[in-house]
């Protein structure tokens, strides 16, 4: 321990022994706080903060000081009264000064202790309290059982085969181009075992400048899930950048954001799935001093999905803005609303052709297929459209997107913690994609197969949800119970990047969840979900106006988080 690490001690041992001929109630508060300031010597000397040889020194430093104190006060001819007996004059400490010179010594005494970490063996450098690391994993059983009345993926293949032109589940059309056979599944029910690990570091480079990394397991086509499937043969996993991003604080009100970033949107799981991460650039500003109780906020952001690259394809990307407040009307109840709208550019699907003519030449497009809507994108529920009908000899059907998304979504979400000890949590959404045109379509879709023929895609969706218990279950015993409702119409928002879980992803689907989630130790919680769904609309075509998929999913989730 340093001399400066201890000069307020020894200041106070010192005014203690000057103050040490006062009168007797003076006396009496100084030397108490004389006796405390010893007995916190002794109390840093018993958790080993300071050696014996330390603290002796100390004290006899102390002493020194005092004693130059002393000597160095003016030396005045003493009073004597009339009968010759000298005269005591006592000067007077306020209560009010003793009480500030003892907090005073402590605070310093406490604070520089904290902050050089006294008394820990082995201390880290200072640069490590910059440094966050956080994770979770999660071990989950699942079980989806699909209805027995589902329509076969054999009909999907006959669909394709007569050359329907549309489908709003591709991939339940899969089949072995060499046996020409079904190899997707609708109906069979299927249990697994899975695990999900998340690890993530951030540090704060800066009072301005923070940066953030995070590893996740998961699958390098599946950007709405980081589920593990167990049952490998004891394979090792692969571990894949979940999240990389720089994020720059120039001033209370503004936040920028790049790179892999967490979801900068308000918003609930129909608009954006909570496992997906956003690639490019974000920035939030708020409106507002950090004391006010109503903050507004607006937030925009580029994300380019696909890049640019002629003449073989042209680059894809979102733009959004969202506008928004959370108010806190009091200390029991929070509020939080914002209107986003979302632009896809370049998305929407076109006829393709594969050949053209030059004279009497057929010279291949190089840009064939560059409008399709691919099966490592997509999930399932959007309008989707054969680009490449009249291919003679192209076997293999390419997808393209009906419509343009366009999407505006109200989000808003309300919290009361009047009934302690539990919250009651409101979260409500509605997306509405003004992209669905029929004629937009039409001036798209070329092929003389699409004449006259609507895709009938439904534009809107809603998602409402409430929850009772913990904001967030943390602790030993807490508990939150949940119930949503979800409908959201084909075309509503992309399949892509919503949920994967209810209905097994995607839109064009209806139904509800039920959650239970209880504190089983710190930082562990048991949560169990039960997940109903089936779709609103044929998942075909017209040729097949009635059909179905619904499935019920179960998930049983042990969640330790560190």
């Amino acid at each position: 321990m340093s001399r400066q690490q201890w000069w307020p001690v020894a200041t106070a041992i010192s005014l203690a022994i000057v103050a040490g001929g006062a009168h007797a109630d003076e006396r009496e508060s100084l030397e108490a706080l004389r006796q405390t300031t010893l007995g916190l010597i002794e109390a840093l000397v018993d958790k080993g903060v300071l050696t014996r040889e330390v603290a002796d020194g100390m004290l006899k430093q102390s002493q020194q000081k005092a004693a130059q104190v002393a000597a160095a006060a003016p030396q005045a001819k003493p009073e004597t009264t009339a009968g010759g007996k000298p005269v005591q004059r006592i000067p007077y400490v306020s209560e009010a000064m003793r009480t500030q010179l003892r907090n005073e010594v402590k605070e310093e005494v406490l604070a520089q202790a904290r902050t050089e970490r006294w008394g820990v063996p082995n201390a880290l450098p200072s640069w490590t309290d910059r440094i966050k690391i956080e994770g979770d994993i999660r071990l989950r059983y699942q079980s989806d059982k699909p209805g027995k009345s589902n329509t076969s993926p054999d009909d999907y293949l006959v669909s394709e085969g007569a050359n329907d032109g549309f489908t709003r589940a591709a991939d339940f059309g899969a089949y072995s181009p060499t046996y020409f056979y079904s190899t997707a599944s609708t109906q069979e029910e299927r249990t697994r075992e899975r695990l999900r690990l998340r690890l993530g570091v951030s540090a704060k480079v800066a009072d301005e400048v923070g940066v953030g990394v995070r590893l996740a397991t998961g699958s390098s086509t599946d950007r709405v899930s980081t589920n593990q499937t167990m049952g490998q043969g004891f394979n090792k996993y692969q571990l894949f950048v979940d999240r990389a991003f720089v994020r720059l604080d120039p001033a209370e009100w503004i936040t920028i954001q790049g790179g892999r970033i967490p979801n900068p949107w308000f918003s609930t799981e129909m608009a954006w799935s909570e496992n997906l991460n956003f690639e490019g650039l974000a920035t939030t500003v708020r409106f507002a001093e950090p004391q006010d109780s109503f903050v507004p906020f607006a937030t925009a952001g580029w994300f380019p999905l696909r890049e640019e690259s002629p003449p073989r394809n042209g680059g894809r990307s979102l733009v959004g803005a969202q506008v928004g407040a959370s108010w806190d009307l009091e200390s029991r109840t929070k509020l939080k609303f914002g209107l986003a709208y979302y632009h896809y550019k370049n998305m929407e699907g076109r006829s393709d052709l594969n050949y053209g003519s030059q004279g009497t030449t057929q010279v291949p497009y190089v840009n064939y297929g560059a409008y399709e809507y691919g099966s490592s994108l997509r999930q399932k529920g959007n309008t989707l459209f054969e680009t490449n009908p009249s291919e003679i000899g192209d076997s293999i059907p390419l997808w393209g997107l009906a419509y343009q998304f366009k999407p505006l979504v109200l989000t808003a979400s309300a919290e009361f913690t009047h009934f302690s000890p539990f919250n009651i949590m409101l979260t409500a959404e509605y997306a509405h994609n003004t992209g669905v045109s029929e004629d937009d379509f039409h001036k798209r879709a070329t092929d003389s197969l699409y004449a006259g023929k609507d895709p009938k895609g439904r534009a809107d969706g809603y998602n409402l949800k409430v929850a009772v218990g913990a904001a967030e279950v943390r602790e030993v015993d807490q508990w939150q119970l949940m119930a949503s409702y979800r409908h959201v119409g084909s075309d509503a928002v992309l399949d892509a990047f919503t949920d994967s879980d209810l209905g097994l992803g995607g839109t064009n689907v209806q139904g509800f969840t039920l959650g239970f989630a209880y504190g089983v130790y710190r930082n562990t919680n048991l949560n169990v979900r039960y997940l109903s769904a089936k779709n609103i609309d044929t998942t075909l075509n017209s040729s097949y106006p009635d059909a179905l998929y619904k499935v019920n999913s179960l998930q049983v989730d042990l969640n330790v988080r560190f």
